[in-house]
């Protein structure tokens, strides 16, 4: 369908070349109202990739943008944000339905130490509080687990990345109706979540795991909170931009699994896991917010 967003967007022209139908009208009624928090470096990529799958959805989606004040980007001019995006001062009062919270490459820093921690957790308790259901993408995983519940991250120094099979746990989950007996995502991360830090939390369950990325999706059983640890968003080209990047900082970066067609790295691969990533945004807005 399309997507009701703010004129400024710089994703904008992009998605007009891919057919989604593009209004600025906001608040209009019995649509869908996402807030999404962009913590991503890359923001204007992870703005696309990610409004290109709610706007290919079977509803017109209304979209807005949420960046942290106490945090200055180095990646984007701070104008844009503060023209673009939005405060949680600014959202307090409106009614959104669903929220997004992304990722972010800050697995080796302890929660303490980041910046914006603190405003963080003012906007997990403002979804907790007012949000119908919220997706955590990657990193965002691991905060939301550790304020929500006290569950640990654990950090490793084998990067998890590349495309995984995930087997569905529950085949009855309307998050993964219609996706038959696998889920297919990329992943890209340095820190896991075990299952035996949350067997004790009868509220939520594992949905979707693979025995070599562990566990992809974690979710409160009514679906308020909805945990992804890898990154359905990403484009077929995402994993080699960030494994070139890797590679130019020195960090010799293992090459992505199952991802470049015979393993190289000149060749770009076919988006396998674009349709499953559609049915899972598609599932969370008819069941978890409409």
């Amino acid at each position: 369908m399309g997507l009701i967003i703010h004129r400024n967007i710089s994703a904008i022209e992009r998605l007009v070349k891919d057919n989604i139908d593009i209004n600025y009208k906001s608040n209009l009624k019995g649509l869908p109202k996402i807030l999404i928090l962009n913590l991503m470096p890359n923001k204007t990529e992870t703005e696309y990739q990610l409004l290109k799958i709610l706007g290919n959805s079977f509803i017109d989606v209304q979209v807005d943008f949420l960046y942290t004040k106490t945090y200055k980007p180095k990646n984007i001019a701070l104008n844009y944000l503060e023209e673009t995006y939005k405060t949680l001062d600014e959202v307090r009062n409106a009614n959104y339905d669903g929220m997004i919270i992304t990722g972010a490459p800050l697995e080796f820093v302890d929660f303490n130490e980041i910046y914006y921690w603190e405003e963080l957790k003012d906007i997990i308790d403002y979804s907790n509080k007012y949000i119908k259901s919220t997706i955590y993408l990657c990193w965002a995983v691991a905060a939301g687990l550790y304020y929500n519940y006290k569950i640990p991250k654990h950090t490793i120094y084998k990067k998890i990345n590349g495309i995984f099979i995930h087997e569905i746990l529950n085949e009855n989950s309307l998050l993964l109706k219609s996706c038959g007996e696998k889920i297919i995502s990329p992943h890209s991360r340095y820190f896991e979540i075990r299952e035996e830090d949350i067997e004790s939390f009868q509220e939520l369950e594992i949905l979707s795991k693979s025995n070599d990325s562990g566990i992809y999706i974690l979710a409160q059983v009514e679906g308020k909170e909805i945990y992804i640890t890898g990154h359905p968003e990403y484009g077929e080209d995402t994993l080699s931009n960030e494994y070139r990047r890797d590679i130019d900082k020195g960090l010799l970066p293992n090459l992505p699994k199952n991802y470049f067609p015979n393993n190289d790295f000149n060749l770009l691969p076919k988006n396998t896991w674009g349709d499953y990533s559609q049915i899972l945004i598609d599932n969370w807005l008819r069941y978890y917010l409409i």
